[in-house]
């Protein structure tokens, strides 16, 4: 028998890839066995004793889905009807005048990465010029958008945001980075809770900014992924994607629940693309919609529906809604807490360095200014966990 001559189709040369940091810190507490480890690595709400907390919500909801009636079967492409109007609510506002003129064109994902990856394939698709696009991204940002645009083919630029010496936004330079971009750049825009500063624009700031985009031809794409753990008012929290669209952009949405719901695995979310107001926008939405249809069969067929039905409860039913509301005050009014007992903590010990930041800052995000030779002593002597883009999570601080 004659052997295969493969020889353009060997993985011999395939090189060994890094392992992604925080799936590395996440391995590495699972392996650690002294008792008094902490874990904050990976982005999830903890309760006061440390353990995930499932919404009691989410609980209600789920029993309500037992029924005779209720099946495993297949999902649409675009997902589940009713939570992807839902969650277009949600994040537009129920009197959104895009929502009522069929301005949107809506894809149920998985969880939020999905969203900007679907979002990021259709852009980079369809509106290639002769050169490769341009996406910002913020200096620092979730690593995630670097890999997710830059596989998208697209030129990733960084945009500055945080000033390390104040701990404040560095607005100034940011606008003036957004200025000097080349015209009809993408600009990822995180709509708030911002990760991982913990620091978002004021609604003032926020203004400048569309300002810029408007003057530059800019395209506006908004990653959601915290939306009630900002400042505890789903409404509030989309603010600043609700002011883009109610100026008139063009715009997209990457949407998730698995933080506001506590829903981590099941990888709830929505990509919303929102076209400007013309006579023809609710005809270009239904064309946007059957070619995110393409990339969506393509990708992963269709999504994940244990998950969605779920949201699509607590998001459709007033009283589980309400609840809802609730039980988002009480995580980010905890969050709040844990900031201010860790600021006093350390202020009371004169630990050296300023720790106003703990208490300026917003969200499940501190980014604390420790060094990376910090980070890596508090791994090695006191089993502390987290990333060396030096978040700090909701832990106990007893």
């Amino acid at each position: 028998m004659n052997v295969p001559t493969q020889e353009a189709f060997t993985m011999a040369n395939v090189p060994e890839a890094p392992e992604d940091p925080l799936y590395r810190l996440m391995r590495e507490y699972r392996q650690d066995t002294n008792e008094k480890k902490i874990d904050l690595g990976i982005g999830a709400y903890r309760d006061e004793h440390g353990k995930p907390w499932v919404l009691p919500v989410v609980k209600k909801a789920e029993a309500l889905l037992q029924t005779p009636e209720f099946n495993h079967e297949y999902l649409p492409i675009r997902g589940l009807d009713s939570f992807l109007a839902a969650a277009q609510r949600l994040m537009l506002g129920n009197d959104s005048p895009a929502i009522h003129e069929n301005r949107v064109s809506s894809m149920q994902t998985v969880s939020g990465t999905g969203a900007v990856h679907l979002g990021a394939t259709f852009i980079s698709r369809f509106c290639r010029g002769t050169e490769r696009p341009k996406a910002f991204i913020s200096d620092p940002t979730w690593p995630n958008h670097y890999q997710i645009f830059s596989q998208s083919e697209f030129d990733v630029q960084y945009y500055p945001y945080y000033l390390v010496e104040s701990q404040k936004i560095d607005i100034k330079a940011m606008i003036r980075c957004l200025e000097e971009a080349p015209s009809k750049s993408l600009v990822v825009l995180q709509g708030c809770a911002h990760n991982p500063t913990g620091l978002d624009p004021s609604q003032e700031e926020w203004r400048q900014i569309a300002d810029v985009m408007a003057e530059k031809g800019h395209f506006p794409f908004f990653d959601n992924a915290y939306q009630g753990f900002a400042s505890g008012d789903l409404t509030q929290d989309s603010w600043a994607c609700r002011y883009f669209i109610g100026r008139g952009f063009e715009c997209c949405v990457a949407q998730s629940f698995a933080k506001n719901l506590g829903m981590y695995g099941e990888r709830v979310g929505a990509f919303h693309y929102i076209c400007s107001p013309s006579p023809d926008a609710s005809h270009v939405a239904d064309r946007i919609s059957s070619q995110l249809a393409i990339l969506q069969r393509a990708h992963i067929s269709n999504p994940p529906a244990y998950g969605a039905h779920i949201a699509s409860r607590v998001l459709n039913d007033p009283k589980l809604f309400s609840q809802w509301q609730h039980e988002l005050g009480i995580m980010s009014g905890r969050l709040t807490k844990v900031r201010e007992e860790i600021r006093s903590k350390l202020e009371g010990r004169e630990t050296p360095g300023s720790w106003a930041f703990l208490s300026t800052q917003i969200g499940m995000f501190s980014y604390t200014g420790l060094s990376k030779n910090q980070v890596r002593l508090l791994k090695s002597k006191w089993h502390i966990y987290m990333v060396s883009s030096l978040l700090l999570y909701a832990v106990d601080t007893s």
